[in-house]
């Protein structure tokens, strides 16, 4: 069973910083990509960022120069660095890894700005 334990998130001032991360387990399915994407109350869930094994990226407009994706694929890991947070940038964030086969998501994890 393909599991996705997610960490970092919570509450920031505006202009700070967070580190969230997603480890994906077990090894024995192949992963293409991994990412995060946010939904803010009464709005969609939007992408915010994505990378693949071989290292490309992928970022909304929103959050290009301040949010950094990274990826370490011997823990089967990814990393989103925020930096510069905004009040906009609240929100649920998802944790989602692409495989062969499927598209999972994680549970979710509170990023919530104050100004």
């Amino acid at each position: 069973q393909v599991q996705l334990v997610e960490s970092g998130g919570g509450l920031v001032q505006a202009g700070g910083s967070l580190r969230l991360s997603c480890a994906a387990s077990p090894r024995t399915f192949v992963i293409v990509r991994m990412g995060y994407f946010r939904q803010a109350p009464g709005k969609q869930r939007e992408l915010v960022a994505t990378i693949t094994t071989g290292g490309s990226t992928n970022y909304a407009d929103s959050v290009k120069g301040r949010f950094t994706i990274s990826r370490d694929n011997a823990k089967r890991t990814v990393y989103l660095q925020m930096n510069s947070l905004k009040l906009e940038d609240t929100a649920v964030y998802y944790c989602n890894v692409l495989s062969d086969l499927y598209n999972y998501w994680g549970q979710g994890t509170q990023v919530t700005v104050s100004s």
